[in-house]
């Protein structure tokens, strides 16, 4: 296509890429002219004692020796899997009857988890404290044999 069937848009961007080119080069060229090289050791950042990053590099003599061994390594993400059958207590913030799920609030962790009414022991409104277990569902976590709070556990009926 010849330049005299361009739009006008199509000029304009042909103009910016080629003033970006030429501003490139006369970059390349002053610095080329005054002299300045950077080295890797210029581009070099060290850390800290404290983990600030720093130009300069860290005094050998406070360099302290750690046994690798010694680090003790856990996971303190929501695994549900590692936290069946632990009971943990919650605040029901949302629950819709009549689509039949809501969200509960844990109180040790502030976090909001799922509720299906096929996981109800009984049925629950909003605002209940509940007792609760965590489980895996087929979107992520989810609230497992939910259950009313109570001080004292509720007797049980005999047949």
């Amino acid at each position: 296509m010849g330049k005299s069937q361009e739009s006008f848009n199509k000029k304009e961007v042909r103009k910016k890429k080629e003033k970006r080119r030429k501003d490139k080069e006369d970059k390349r060229a002053r610095k080329k002219n005054d002299g300045v090289k950077s080295t890797f050791d210029s581009m070099i950042a060290y850390v800290d004692e404290f983990g600030k990053l720093s130009a300069t590099p860290p005094d050998p003599g406070k360099k302290t020796e750690i046994d690798p061994f010694s680090i003790e390594l856990k996971i303190t993400a929501n695994k549900p899997g590692a936290d069946s059958g632990y009971k943990r207590k919650g605040v029901v913030t949302t629950f819709n009857d009549s689509k039949g799920y809501g969200f509960i609030r844990d109180l040790a962790s502030s976090q909001s988890v799922f509720v299906h009414r096929d996981n109800l022991l009984e049925a629950i409104k909003e605002n209940n404290v509940v007792t609760f277990e965590i489980g895996r569902g087929p979107r992520g976590t989810t609230a497992k044999k939910v259950e009313l709070f109570r001080d004292q556990p509720a007797p049980k009926e005999l047949s």
